[in-house]
């Protein structure tokens, strides 16, 4: 991995240029990249390497979502706040490196990635 995991006992949070890092590295070397948007947003942009899981989908994807989460899982959304709470949600129910994107999509476009669009 390009940079360590934050210690999930001080953020819920990583920054887009952390999970920028980590982005060209194998699926299997790199936290899993999830977008829990919906699919309309999904339609306008998205960030390559990602598994799409809706935020309302979550109650009942919590196994696979699970799936190699020694790894650590960064949902991310639009601005950040539906994924904080979809990793909120996955560390109560046993992903304790569950983290969310800080700033979302928007921030990805901003900082790391001007290509993807922004709504």
């Amino acid at each position: 991995m390009t940079g360590p995991l934050p210690d999930p006992a001080v953020t819920i949070e990583v920054g887009p240029e952390v999970v920028a890092g980590w982005i060209g590295l194998p699926k299997d070397q790199r936290p899993k990249l999830v977008d829990c948007r919906e699919e309309d947003e999904l339609a306008v942009c998205r960030i390559d390497g990602n598994e799409w899981v809706p935020l309302g989908e979550f109650p009942t994807s919590v196994g696979m979502l699970s799936d190699d989460a020694d790894r650590g899982v960064v949902v991310y959304c639009h601005h950040g706040m539906r994924s904080r709470r979809a990793a909120a949600f996955l560390r109560a129910n046993g992903i304790a490196n569950a983290f969310s994107m800080t700033g979302g999509i928007e921030a990805w476009s901003q900082f790391i990635d001007p290509a993807v669009p922004r709504y």
